[in-house]
């Protein structure tokens, strides 16, 4: 069943940030992911939005997520992100109709 991934981001080193970006698609290219949406200023509609950043990735399966996640290419390039943003980092089952 396809996942999302979602990352709220709360920038705290913009430099830190900007080398984990210039390095992310050369990592997340080989895992089978599609980026869906990355915006650094979404309209937020209700209530308030206390983060810099949103992302949203999917891939076929949780599988496929923890591949990529857990992958030493990318645990190298989140160090830098890890430094250059506070995350909050959801992953949502896709919707299967019966």
């Amino acid at each position: 069943m396809t996942v999302y991934a979602i990352a709220q981001l709360k920038m705290t080193d913009r430099a830190a940030y900007d080398r984990y970006q210039a390095r992310f698609f050369e990592v997340f290219r080989k895992f089978n992911g599609r980026l869906l949406a990355a915006d650094e200023h979404p309209r937020v509609l209700e209530s308030a939005w206390p983060h810099d950043k949103l992302v949203m990735m999917s891939f076929p399966d949780e599988a496929a997520f923890l591949d990529f996640s857990t992958s030493p290419d990318y645990e190298d390039i989140s160090r830098d992100r890890k430094a250059g943003a506070r995350a909050t980092v959801l992953l949502v089952r896709g919707f299967a109709p019966a």
